[in-house]
């Protein structure tokens, strides 16, 4: 080891050994009064620590307090909630008991509704069968009328016709005999028509004949003749 440092060495030992010295000589005559201010300050530390600690049990007291108060008055406003609610529910139930009541009566008048109608359509359905009935009945007899009216019709048209019929015959008849007649009427009118031809072909003979047998008479007597040729020409006529 260098010589340098080996005396400080020394120098250092020797100076540590003054301060033990000093210290101890400082320490046997102040021990007592520093154990003693020590007990106070350890006294005092431990009262502040009391202190604070019950500071801050109080602080945490107060807090607790505090938030209880907080959670006290949160409690009460849910608690006026729920009243409000409750109430709310018990407005809703009182509500819901009055409509529950009003909806009850309202089927009830429902039902009576519904037990008129079904009676109503029953009613309905038994005047719509009896109309049916009376309809189809009137329709039957309709019918009935129809076919009675068209078998009279069809025996007038028969009667009707056998009517023509006859008559037609008749006038068929008729004109036949009309016609026969006619004939004979013209065949007669034609023998009349020769007759008188005839006759009037003799009267004019007769009358050529009597003016040459008379043609010499006197005038009168022709006369007279003559007057009695027309006399005889008109009763024949």
């Amino acid at each position: 080891m260098p010589l340098k440092n080996k005396k400080k060495k020394n120098i250092k030992s020797s100076k540590n050994k003054s301060s033990l010295t000093k210290l101890a000589s400082i320490t046997t005559s102040t021990l007592s009064s520093a154990y003693s201010k020590y007990k106070k300050n350890l006294e005092k530390k431990k009262i502040k620590e009391i202190k604070l600690k019950k500071l801050e049990e109080k602080n945490e007291i107060l807090k607790e307090q505090k938030e209880l108060k907080i959670l006290k008055e949160k409690l009460q406003k849910e608690n006026d909630k729920l009243n409000l609610k409750e109430k709310e529910l018990k407005i809703k139930e009182d509500s819901l008991k009055i409509e529950n009541k009003r909806l009850i009566k309202k089927d009830e008048d429902l039902g009576l509704i519904d037990k008129d109608l079904r009676l109503k359509e029953k009613e309905l359905k038994l005047r719509g069968e009896q109309q049916n009935r009376k309809e189809l009945d009137l329709k039957v007899r309709e019918d009935e009328q129809k076919n009675k009216e068209l078998k009279e019709k069809r025996k007038k048209e028969k009667f009707l016709k056998e009517i023509k019929d006859q008559n037609d015959q008749k006038k068929e008849i008729e004109n036949i005999k009309l016609k026969e007649w006619e004939e004979k009427f013209e065949q007669e009118q034609k023998l009349k028509l020769q007759e008188e031809l005839t006759r009037e072909q003799k009267f004019k003979e007769r009358e050529h004949s009597k003016k040459e047998a008379y043609n010499n008479q006197d005038s009168e007597v022709s006369t007279s003749v003559l007057e009695n040729f027309k006399i005889d020409k008109t009763s024949q006529n």
